[in-house]
């Protein structure tokens, strides 16, 4: 799942991550993407900070209060505070934005490793 509103980043995360073989949707605000999560599940969640309804690392609080489903913070914020924030809230990792998509592939590839080692 990714949640960035920035629809040129969810549609290249979008075809890239679906090229390497998984399912993947993708959301522009964090109503859409809670409204999603009440019917569907999800393995990793990619998130933005910058949100225009909500901010990334709230909508990352309350996420982590009903799931350990691994989160990668997605964002053009490189600030120390903010990195260090996002990963005391429960972010696995936290990649900034210009980024590299076969980067960003390898560390949803550790991460699932990780959390699902039979899978």
């Amino acid at each position: 799942m990714i949640v960035d509103d920035d629809p040129g980043i969810c549609g290249l995360l979008s075809d890239y991550l679906e090229d390497q073989g998984f399912r993947v949707r993708g959301f522009p605000t964090c109503a859409e993407a809670r409204e999603y999560l009440r019917s569907g599940e999800v393995d990793l969640l990619v998130l933005d900070l910058n949100l225009p309804d909500e901010n990334g690392l709230v909508f990352l609080q309350k996420f982590r209060k009903t799931t350990e489903t691994p989160v990668i913070m997605l964002t053009g914020v490189s600030d120390e505070a903010d990195r260090i924030v996002g990963l005391e809230l429960g972010a696995d990792d936290y990649v900034t934005k210009p980024f590299s998509p076969r980067e960003l592939l390898a560390r949803v590839r550790a991460i699932l490793r990780r959390s699902s080692p039979d899978a």
